[in-house]
């Protein structure tokens, strides 16, 4: 366990009275995330949720870009001059102002490190009078939205070491961090000088809790407010609870199977089409996850521009999922499992128990493939080892849930993701025409056709097998009024909160 006691002591002393926060005990959220350290591109998702670190860009709960750190936003004809006006007298929790080069400072070390900023056609940033300007080598239209994913968060020049690497929390969020204790723990208090609306509740506290029972009895005593990160059963017990309040929202999050389309069993549309035809998502949704409805494409309807009626919705039948194996070539063995020149049709399937539902799904994953005979091994692991399978090539198949809005524009997944491939996208998969497609979408030039017609091109070749529209699911303590889940998942909305009590 590490802890960073000087920088903790510091924010502590220089902590000043709270004026407009209702004083009390202290809302704690649980939630299975651990926190890695005071790093925002590991950790910084937890940051921007607890209110503490803000980016230039927002968005607001249908996904419309709103202003956050900067007031306003305006791009040149042409598209590669783009001018971010700063909200003027903004201070970070240490004093400091949050100004100009303050902001390039935050986004030049961002931009160094692994993440969507990474990957844009930046040829330079300069810090003017109250705004900063991007320079782009070709046009952007979702830049804004990239600003607003966490690993773009601004943080104090001294929040960083000389190397980069965040070494404390130093926002400009309504919450400040008072000690800080990785993996296991944050707290919080609000923060008198914030430039918006004073919090209700001077004290949070993040507790990161990796057992989903634990957490669901931290609900139920009161030991935690704020509860994210339920299994079905934990949601079904909470429910007939005087002490809780469950809500759940559909979140623009899709539960899939990432697919190795290298792998020589998995390397033709006809094989993955196989592996589709045999989930029964419906059943899998309503049985095990107690969601309404399974996932007939990758798109939920909550990511709209994308979610398309006209694209053929994928099928439960196991009987074509058979028929399109055997005209593969596979034949079943005398114990039901496919085989073709001496090899067995068997894979291994990578998951990881962050997300409790993951393992359950994976469970019938193996029992629904069995039928048309494929065998299925699962590792439940750490969620490390998908990306690290995917970048040594020795990932078969990784059952995730993968957000399509960490960036509000979804194109910066799909282009992250599918073009042509990436750690939690696409694997050993290349469609010229899809990247073609989505790199015009991104640079503006695209429309709503395209985006269809690139929902079809996933559908039809299946780098990812679609199982569930996720469902985003909140216990919090029935004393607390004012609670909503952000579909976007970029706030648990602590500072709008108040107790009844």
């Amino acid at each position: 366990m590490t802890k960073i006691p000087a920088l903790a002591a510091a924010l502590m002393l220089s902590v000043p009275a709270l004026a407009a926060a209702e004083p009390g005990r202290p809302l704690t959220v649980a939630a299975q995330f651990e926190i890695k350290g005071a790093e925002p591109s590991t950790s910084g998702y937890i940051f921007t949720r607890m209110g503490i670190t803000e980016t230039l860009v927002d968005a607001d709960a249908e996904g419309n870009l709103v202003p956050g750190l900067a007031t306003g936003w305006q791009v040149s004809e042409g598209g590669l001059n783009w001018s971010f006006t700063l909200r003027p007298g903004v201070s970070f929790h240490d004093g400091s102002p949050m100004d100009a080069e303050a902001v390039l400072n935050a986004l030049t070390i961002a931009r160094a490190k692994p993440g969507p900023l990474a990957s844009l056609p930046i040829s330079g940033m300069t810090a003017e009078d109250g705004a900063l300007v991007i320079t782009l080598t070709e046009p952007s239209a979702a830049l804004p939205a990239y600003l607003a994913e966490f690993r773009s968060q601004i943080m104090a020049p001294a929040a960083y070491d000389a190397d980069g690497q965040g070494i404390a929390v130093i926002g400009t969020g309504p919450y400040r961090v008072t000690n800080l204790t990785p993996p296991l723990s944050l707290d919080a208090s609000a923060f008198e000088g914030y430039w918006g609306a004073q919090p209700r509740i001077a004290e949070v506290a993040y507790d990161a809790v990796s057992r989903v029972e634990t957490r669901a009895l931290m609900a139920q005593s009161g030991d935690a407010n704020f509860v994210f990160g339920l299994d079905p059963a934990s949601v079904a017990r909470l429910g007939m609870s005087d002490a809780v309040e469950v809500h759940s929202v559909a979140i623009p999050r899709t539960l899939l199977l990432k697919v190795n389309a290298g792998h020589p069993f998995l390397n033709t549309p006809e094989a993955r089409r196989a592996l589709s035809l045999a989930i029964d998502r419906d059943g899998i949704a309503k049985a095990v996850l107690r969601y309404p409805e399974g996932a007939d494409q990758l798109f939920p309807p909550s990511v709209s521009a994308w979610h398309s009626d006209s694209v053929e919705p994928l099928g439960y039948d196991p009987e074509a999922a058979k028929a399109l194996l055997e005209g593969l070539g596979w034949r079943a063995g005398s114990d039901g499992i496919l085989a073709k020149n001496g090899a067995r049709f068997a894979l291994t399937l990578t998951t990881y128990p962050d997300r409790p539902e993951l393992p359950l799904v994976s469970a019938v994953l193996e029992q629904q493939f069995r039928q048309i005979g494929v065998a299925l091994t699962i590792n439940s692991t750490n969620s490390s080892e998908i990306p690290a399978g995917h970048q040594d090539g020795s990932l078969d198949l990784g059952l995730i849930a993968r957000n399509f809005s960490l960036i509000p524009d979804p194109i910066g997944t799909v282009m992250s993701d599918f073009a042509p491939s990436g750690d939690w996208g696409a694997m050993n998969w290349d469609n010229p025409e899809f990247v073609e497609l989505v790199s015009g979408i991104a640079r503006g030039d695209g429309d709503d056709a395209d985006r269809t017609h690139a929902a079809e091109i996933l559908q039809g070749e299946l780098p990812v097998i679609p199982i569930a529209w996720y469902q985003q699911t909140l216990a919090a303590a029935t004393d607390l009024r004012g609670v909503t889940i952000d579909p976007y998942e970029r706030s648990f909305g602590l500072q709008d909160l108040e107790r009844t009590e």
